[in-house]
């Protein structure tokens, strides 16, 4: 078991998944290091926990390596008992393959994956000091199948699953206090598709609003449920947190038809986006 305590450092805090996670952080004693690009937005987060904590805020660009060593830095000298860290910041990217233009799949992949590498690379040798410590890396569903239409962002988070598997078996070969849980979620209640780019090769600008308005219909779970899943999965050690129903189905279904899930599961969203 991992006790929730000392601090965390979450970076993507001051919206979704992330914010709501601080929240919940807090409320069990936690003490946080908040990162950002949102500065407002670590700002208005950092209010609504209160003085309770103590919260240091960080405006942080996961793309840029110098900004995430920085953020580990400084995390570090505000909160010496940080033990908690959570890999969160993430973007999506609408289009297919043929869509998307390389620069694009490169501004993807430095957030949403090598911002999880960075990220954990910087903070790993503090968390072995400690006596028990805890990784948290987002992946998503979107780690374990790969829709169509998702090829940039399905290759980044499959990544993300692939290398936090690896060190979580090298952490625990090398019997490391470290923990590390890889985290998928379904779909999650937060701005995410509204905020998401669109690949250079789009030109049916209805697509996008078909997207979100399917993405929106279909995400069920809210980001304090979410971090509530988050947060018993690193209570109970888990290496692996499936957050929603849709999740854990999907997961599911690739396990029995690990090369044929599409099929089956095209007609099921078409049924849901249906309504029956």
């Amino acid at each position: 078991m991992t006790a929730i305590r000392g601090a965390a450092a979450i970076t993507g805090a001051a919206s979704g998944i992330g914010r709501a996670l601080a929240v919940e952080l807090a409320q069990r004693g936690c003490d946080l290091a908040l990162a950002d690009r949102d500065e407002a937005g670590l700002k208005s987060l950092a209010a609504e926990i209160g003085t309770g904590r103590k919260v240091s805020v960080h405006r942080v660009d996961v793309s840029e390596p110098d900004d995430i060593a920085r953020f580990a830095g400084e995390a570090i000298a505000a909160h010496p008992a940080l033990g908690i860290v959570v890999n969160n910041a993430g973007v999506a990217l609408l289009g297919t393959f043929e869509e998307i233009d390389q620069a694009q799949m490169d501004w993807l992949f430095d957030i949403n994956f090598w911002g999880v590498v960075h990220g954990t690379r910087a903070f790993l040798p503090h968390l072995k000091t400690l006596g028990e410590a805890h990784i948290v890396n987002i992946s998503s569903i979107f780690g374990i199948i790969a829709p169509p239409g998702q090829s940039a962002y399905a290759a980044a988070k499959f990544a993300v699953r692939g290398f936090s598997e690896s060190v979580r078996h090298e952490l625990a070969v090398a019997g490391s206090p470290v923990k590390l849980s890889v985290v998928h979620p379904g779909g999650i209640a937060t701005a995410i598709a509204r905020n998401s780019r669109t690949g250079a090769g789009v030109t049916d600008n209805a697509r996008r609003s078909q997207m979100i308005e399917r993405f929106e219909t279909a995400a069920k779970t809210t980001p304090k449920d979410a971090a509530l899943r988050i947060i018993r999965g690193i209570e109970k050690n888990e290496p692996r947190i499936l957050i929603g129903n849709d999740a854990r189905f999907m997961d599911l279904l690739q396990r029995f038809r690990p090369g044929t899930y599409w099929a089956p599961l095209q007609r099921k969203l078409e049924k849901m986006a249906k309504g029956k």
